[in-house]
């Protein structure tokens, strides 16, 4: 993945993140739960923070650009922080809209949440390796 693209998508992926936390913090604070806003605020709260991660990928594949093995180490971290964001901010955010429709959500619905977690973890370690191999 080049540092181009994993910038466009860091700064879409935090715009939406800003906008989705204003739309909960204005429109959907009337409407959900507590434990449901508190939900909502968490997958709000991991987006933003691993678009900035994405964002210090891209920028390190810019600077770092000609060393190889830092590059298969930041683009694997891209595609690990990508895999987390659809995972666990999008389970969350399907799990809430589920809710208020009052639609049963499936099982495996809740086993992304983890998943994506998981695909955190691995991208700050591979963002860690990459870094290292400068």
């Amino acid at each position: 993945m080049s540092g181009k693209l994993m910038l466009f998508i860091a700064c879409i992926s935090g715009a939406s993140s800003v906008a989705l936390g204003a739309f909960g913090a204005h429109i959907l604070k009337s409407m959900l739960t507590a434990d449901q806003l508190n939900i909502y605020e968490t997958a709000v709260r991991y987006q933003f923070y691993h678009s900035l991660a994405l964002l210090a990928n891209g920028l390190l594949i810019v600077y770092a650009g000609q060393h190889a093995n830092s590059m298969i180490w930041s683009t694997i971290s891209a595609y690990a922080f990508i895999a987390g964001l659809l995972s666990f901010s999008g389970s969350l955010y399907l799990i809430i809209a589920m809710q208020y429709h009052q639609i049963s959500t499936p099982w495996w619905i809740g086993m992304l949440t983890p998943l994506g977690g998981l695909c955190f973890i691995l991208g700050w370690i591979s963002l860690a390796v990459a870094a290292w191999k400068i």
